[in-house]
């Protein structure tokens, strides 16, 4: 077990969360709570124009939905608050001012004309322009580097326009360790100088995040595939401020169905699958993404479900509690390559759990539905339905149609069935029928099927000729739990009267 874990989650309020990003929260919840540490959530709100009012509150919704609520973050538990960036930029022009004073960032005040035409200088000697050593020092870019401090003085004096740029050190072979990738190699060479405070006066993600793991004493930074290119400069922030840096471990992307390419919004409306954990409303276009919530998704599975994108726990084991997971989580069990979404297996998870969850409370989740249909039945006898069809389910709102036969007479009969097993004859027989069912008194389940079954042996005839027709009656189609359940629950009366029916209809 690991000491003093403390984990972070840091989206950035520009939308709903994707499923991406609750897998992220999951992992580094996961981990925090295997080695008794904390998991911070941070809201990363620099990018002013992109924020969107409700996304925030999204987060923190979805985040309790999935049942891994965070220990540290807005409103609560705030020891290294605030929270969110935006409350925070006082704190990042100090530390963007200590890298100049150290020597490890400069002023740039390249104008967006100048480094365009610079861009399209390069484009037309078929090169590629990057700001870093090999340009930054020639007199051609407009930065401390080359204008005297007078001038740079009399710039920012002047109200000039200015970014702050990290310096990034020339002709060394970073050897960096990922918790889950290794040891990864990279020629700072190769590296741009990235800017870290912006001319609005805000800082870039990377200066905000690296100051605010620090400060929150972040131990480990787990976090999507995408931030893999940034960890050279991260780690080269943390060596400049003189600060220990963090271990790193970046998860695999979730990919699409079809295996090829990052898992989009796109590909859930077009498979008709969700990508968000709640239903989200677009306040601006009022566009609404389904949620796995809304669909029928409970929590347990759909956390169940993500946990093995990009992990699994060396066993068969597929069915986790999250006790169970937070137990037998391994960053080193994570893997390096994507993880495909299947649509198919997240219905799956959801089965399994049905099968798992107890009656009463399946029952509670149906009776709503059927008060919508105008039902009203003792919960009893709900209960006793929800047993008998929940193996047949996946969704809650699958029960409605499997076991509306006990709740309805059937008007219809399935009329390949019918053909099929409503033959010259069948209706003599079920007449026939209706007066053995008048004669019995002990109307269980059990009794009932003894007492049929010996009238259909004493015939001499298949049970098919019986037993199929008698389904078609009481259910309209061949389809439903054991038959005998179902006299039993519907009763004698509503039975005769469903035989009778048939015998006219058909």
């Amino acid at each position: 077990m690991e000491s003093n874990v403390r984990v972070r989650f840091a989206p950035s309020p520009t939308g709903p969360l994707h499923i991406g990003g609750v897998r992220t929260a999951l992992y580094n919840y996961l981990f925090a709570k295997k080695n008794n540490g904390t998991f911070v959530l941070r809201i990363e709100d620099t990018d002013q124009t992109r924020y969107v009012a409700n996304a925030e509150q999204y987060i923190i919704d979805a985040l309790e939905w999935c049942n891994i609520p965070f220990d540290e973050g807005p409103g609560k538990n705030e020891k290294f608050g605030p929270y969110r960036q935006s409350e925070r930029k006082e704190l990042y022009k100090k530390y963007a001012d200590l890298l100049i004073e150290t020597g490890w960032a400069y002023y740039a005040f390249d104008t967006s004309e100048q480094l365009d035409s610079h861009r399209k200088g390069h484009e037309a000697e078929g090169k590629t322009f990057i700001y870093n050593w090999h340009n930054r020092e020639k007199g051609r870019l407009v930065n401390s580097l080359v204008l005297s401090d007078d001038d740079v003085q009399q710039r920012i004096n002047a109200g000039d326009k200015f970014v702050i740029r990290f310096k990034t050190p020339q002709d060394e072979t970073l050897i960096l360790e990922d918790e889950i990738r290794g040891t990864i190699k990279i020629d700072t060479n190769a590296l741009d100088d990235k800017i870290l405070f912006k001319s609005d006066g805000m800082p870039t993600y990377h200066l905000a995040n690296i100051v605010d793991d620090h400060l929150m004493e972040i131990s480990h930074v787990i976090r999507g595939e995408e931030w893999l290119p940034s960890l050279p400069l991260h780690s080269l922030l943390y060596r400049a401020f003189g600060w220990e840096s963090p271990k790193f471990a970046h998860l695999p992307l979730i990919l699409k169905p079809v295996g090829k390419g990052k898992l989009s919004k796109r590909d859930g409306d077009k498979l008709g699958f969700p990508v968000f954990p709640l239903e989200y409303t677009n306040e601006v276009t009022g566009d609404v993404s389904r949620g796995y919530k809304e669909d029928g998704y409970f929590a347990d599975a759909f956390i169940n479900m993500l946990a093995f994108l990009g992990w699994n726990p060396g066993t068969e084991q597929e069915i986790f509690s999250l006790e169970e997971l937070v137990e037998t989580f391994d960053l080193k069990r994570v893997s390096k390559s994507g993880a495909k979404f299947s649509p198919d297996k997240t219905k799956w998870f959801n089965q399994q759990y049905m099968q798992q969850k107890p009656d009463a409370g399946l029952t509670d989740l149906f009776l709503p539905i059927l008060a919508e249909k105008g039902i009203s039945k003792d919960s009893d006898f709900v209960l006793k339905v929800v047993s008998s069809i929940k193996e047949r389910a996946v969704f809650v709102a699958d029960f409605w149609e499997l076991s509306s036969f006990f709740f309805e007479t059937p008007t219809e009969y399935d009329a390949k069935a019918s053909k099929k097993n409503w033959k010259e004859g069948t209706a003599d027989l079920m007449q026939e029928l209706i007066t053995v069912i008048e004669g019995i008194e002990d109307f269980s389940s059990e009794n009932t099927e003894k007492v049929i079954k010996e009238w259909i042996s004493g015939k001499e005839i298949g049970f098919g000729k019986v037993m199929q027709p008698l389904r078609l009656s009481l259910v309209g189609k061949l389809a439903g739990p054991h038959l005998f359940d179902i006299i039993a629950m519907i009763g004698k009366e509503e039975t005769i009267k469903r035989i009778g029916n048939a015998i006219k209809k058909l």
